[in-house]
């Protein structure tokens, strides 16, 4: 085995195990109104209590951990529901959902088109939510893609989000920026508004707009926000509970290509990050996490990517590629959450591994439990399906795990051409179990050499029809080679690889062989 497979394979070592297949229960919880941009929260004080949203106004509620679910309207008259629907508890069992604004003049005069963030209070566990409050109106100017976490110790809500100028302007006198403000009374008042980027952004609500700034606790009051501009990843962080920021973002890291990515049949499609900070009692405490997705493996490549400071933000991590397959595939629009009980990191995720097409897209969700360094990979959606692009598909999915349970919320298609919103059952022991009696589909050696007749024996637990396709892992330029497609039976066969006939010069490939929306890999070296 060459330099370039031994380097390769110490890598997935280290990185990665096994992708895990199997059935994880779904739930649905609508197909009403296209619902769209979700998010999932569970009660860490009674997690058979969970709530969750859609785009524009749908609140969903289950108080049976997540088997079935209620949904009621979100109705703020003083202020509307314009979408961006973010759900979230805080230590006293109250219930949020925090949305954009589109108030009626003639109920709120001076209101205009996303002018403000709305925080709606429920007192029932999610079942209504009868008072809403507003932050952040700065004359008409667009107050955008919020996100909030509260302070365990003292019940602060805290908020972050970005402000336009004027939306979608190509004028480079119009900016964008990050505001920030925080609640101590449950969002019914709020502290004024500050400005916490340093460095600005276009309008246009793309690449250089600077946007997705998620806020979260550290173990002893610390707030720590990260998002995505013009100069890449970059990283905020107050030690004092908001009060003061410091005076210059921190820049962790380039995104190659900028947040704002195409995906095939996907109306619009992002990496924009997510922050985290382990407040367990666990052996990683205080590590800050980022998640995002970019092209840094090339345009029709996307990973998930995360770093991680144990310094308070001072210093960072070398980028680690959460979703790498050799065959190119994309992965795109990430969601990270931490068990604060247990300190395990979770990221959901939509991926194309398993199929030939560049279409059709699973859900997959990859967890690590020892701060970052290995995931395991769980396959959690139990029919894949294709996006249409004439049907907006929302820019986030969502992620809760409270004590070892975990419930994930996404958005695919079906057949009828409708978008239904799920969630997935899912907790330690589940997982555990889904492993134990995981067996391989396929059963490949891992290493062949470089021949003009290439003879690939393996094993297979089922029958049907078999993909296989040809890349270059490290030559992102390289187009892949699909492989006429074959019947196979369940036990053993063989597929054999004329080279000469494909056109493919000596060097190293990955051969990559799909079967029943399931993939195995093997190496093929020149030496």
């Amino acid at each position: 085995m060459n330099s370039f497979i031994t380097s390769l394979t110490l890598f997935f070592v280290f990185f990665f195990s096994n992708i895990l297949f199997g059935q994880i229960q779904n739930i649905k919880i609508s197909s009403q109104f296209e619902p769209e941009e979700v998010s999932i929260a569970i009660n860490p004080k009674n997690t058979k209590q969970i709530i969750a949203g859609a785009n524009l106004s749908s609140s969903y509620y289950s108080h049976d951990g997540g088997f079935t679910w209620q949904r009621n309207a979100i109705l703020c008259k003083e202020f509307n529901v314009y979408g961006d629907p973010i759900l979230f508890w805080d230590t006293a069992q109250t219930a949020y959902f925090m949305h954009l604004s589109f108030p009626n003049p003639k109920i709120t005069p001076g209101g205009s088109w996303v002018d403000r963030i709305v925080l709606n209070k429920s007192a029932d566990f999610g079942i209504t939510y009868p008072n809403c409050f507003a932050v952040g109106k700065n004359n008409k100017k667009v107050q955008d893609k919020h996100w909030a976490c509260v302070d365990e110790k003292t019940n602060t809500i805290h908020v972050a989000w970005t402000q336009f100028d004027i939306y979608e302007s190509s004028d480079p006198k119009d900016t964008s920026i990050i505001r920030y403000s925080n609640s101590k009374d449950g969002g019914v008042t709020w502290a004024e508004p500050k400005k916490i980027s340093a460095f600005t952004g276009d309008c246009r609500d793309n690449d250089n707009t600077v946007e997705g700034a998620v806020p979260c606790m550290g173990p002893n009051g610390e707030l720590y926000i990260a998002w995505a501009g013009p100069k890449g990843l970059v990283f905020q962080r107050s030690l004092d509970g908001g009060t003061t920021f410091l005076k210059e973002e921190k820049i962790i890291t380039p995104i190659k290509n900028g947040w704002e990515y195409s995906v095939n049949e996907v109306s619009r499609a992002n990496g924009l990050p997510f922050t985290a900070c382990d407040i367990s009692n666990g052996p990683n405490r205080g590590r800050i996490y980022v998640c995002w997705g970019d092209e840094k493996n090339g345009e029709k490549n996307k990973d998930v990517f995360i770093v991680y400071s144990d310094d308070k933000g001072e210093t960072w991590s070398d980028p680690i590629i959460i979703t790498y397959r050799p065959n190119h595939k994309e992965q795109f629009m990430p969601f990270m959450t931490i068990d604060q009980k247990t300190g395990y990191v979770y990221v959901l995720y939509y991926d194309r591994q398993n199929y030939t097409d560049n279409l059709t897209t699973d859900v997959y969700m990859a967890v690590s439990k020892n701060g970052g360094l290995k995931f395991d990979y769980y396959k959690i959606n139990e029919t894949s399906f294709k996006p249409v692009k004439s049907v907006f598909f929302g820019d986030y999915i969502g992620l809760s795990a409270v004590n070892n349970m975990v419930r994930p919320i996404w958005m695919q298609i079906g057949e009828d051409k409708k978008l239904s919103i799920y969630t997935a059952i899912i907790n330690d022991s589940i997982l555990q179990n889904y492993q134990n009696k995981t067996v391989n589909e396929m059963v490949i050696e891992k290493t062949f050499k470089f021949l003009p007749k290439i003879k690939v024996d393996f094993t297979t637990n089922t029958g049907g029809k078999l993909m296989a396709e040809i890349s270059k892992p490290l030559d992102p330029s390289f187009k892949s080679v699909t492989i006429k497609s074959m019947q196979v039976k369940k036990g053993k066969n063989q597929l054999t690889i004329k080279t000469k006939k494909l056109g493919l010069p000596k060097g190293n490939y990955v051969l990559t062989l799909y079967l029943n929306g399931k993939n195995q890999y093997v190496w093929i070296t020149e030496d």
